[in-house]
């Protein structure tokens, strides 16, 4: 159909609810008939995915045809990545999540790709759920938060991320509202701050941690895409890169420019909320780096510039980060 490839699409899986014990998710009414979403101690209220694109597959489908989207990437909802509990509850949800996402994208393989969801806070296990999901299951790639209890340059992600480039897939980095235990901060409660800043703030930090911890330099063959066009780096990319020119503590390899030149080999999706934003993240990191992401069906999802010829040129870059054959 020639449409656009959407790599920023969440979906809620039924098969999932219940399954990270006292954690949930529970998607449920209460007692004055709202409904909500609780993940451990987080409740959205009201929240009624049943019946909405996230859980719709045929409604999804119709939108995307109307909305010119043809490929979606979909990846676990952010609210239940679960990286903040006990690691044997995380990776038993995360078995269950990828078993019937690999379903999903079963009964429509040309139009879906699926996202793993993996126990970060564990990188053991999170090696051995990437190889089962990647090799028995053909989903496509990890969908993580942005953190374990511990950084993106944390050395113990060392072999996680050798693992990815032995696999040759790439990793997908998004934040969170909560840790899958407990709320945000009581500063991000407030106003709807913890999606209206505090993702941008975590993306940053993800840039930050993966340029200035040595994760580009330690693995240069690894791909990692950060949602929301990496936060507010497009703003801060040149405070960077002079910090990096003048501050004593930078190795040598980010002086001279070194800091942007590693900030273009990260990806970056295109789900940013005003052309103004867009613009500056193309002229910062390079149209070639970027990805489309609509945040499918949520609060702030858009998808009737799918059919922009920007947008479309943006294809060739999904297919390559996604490692799709070619559009012929």
């Amino acid at each position: 159909m020639g449409g656009a490839i959407d790599i920023h699409a969440h979906i809620v899986l039924e098969a999932a609810f219940g399954h990270a014990g006292r954690y949930g998710p529970e998607l449920a009414t209460d007692d004055a008939g709202v409904p909500f979403f609780r993940i451990g101690e987080y409740v959205m209220k009201p929240m009624g995915y049943r019946g909405s694109l996230f859980m719709d597959l045929d409604k999804r489908l119709r939108a995307m045809d109307r909305d010119g989207i043809e490929l979606q990437l979909l990846s676990p909802n952010p609210l239940t990545l679960y990286h903040g509990i006990e690691p044997d509850i995380a990776a038993g949800f995360c078995r269950v999540h990828n078993d019937a996402m690999a379903e999903v994208v079963a009964r429509h393989p040309d139009r879906f790709l699926g996202g793993i969801a993996l126990p970060m806070q564990d990188p053991d296990l999170a090696i051995a759920e990437l190889h089962r999901a990647r090799t028995e299951l053909g989903l496509c790639a990890p969908y993580t938060g942005t953190e374990f209890g511990f950084e993106l340059d944390d050395p113990r992600l060392d072999p996680f991320y050798e693992a990815l480039v032995a696999l040759d897939v790439p990793l997908f980095l998004h934040p969170t509202s909560n840790d899958g235990a407990g709320k945000p901060p009581a500063r991000l409660r407030r106003y709807d701050l913890s999606l209206l800043f505090g993702y941008a703030i975590d993306e940053t930090l993800a840039v930050a941690a993966l340029i200035l911890g040595g994760v580009t330099l330690r693995h240069p063959e690894l791909d990692v895409c950060i949602s929301h066009g990496g936060g507010t780096i497009g703003y801060l990319a040149e405070k960077f890169a002079f910090a990096c020119d003048t501050r004593p503590w930078v190795p040598e390899h980010l002086r001279n420019g070194g800091f942007l030149r590693h900030l273009r080999r990260l990806w970056f999706d295109t789900h940013l909320d005003a052309p103004p934003a867009l613009d500056l993240l193309v002229a910062t990191v390079g149209a070639d780096r970027c990805v489309f992401g609509t945040n499918y069906g949520g609060w702030d999802s858009g998808g009737a510039h799918a059919h922009d010829p920007f947008t479309l040129s943006l294809n060739a870059n999904a297919r390559r980060l996604l490692r799709l054959a070619p559009e012929v």
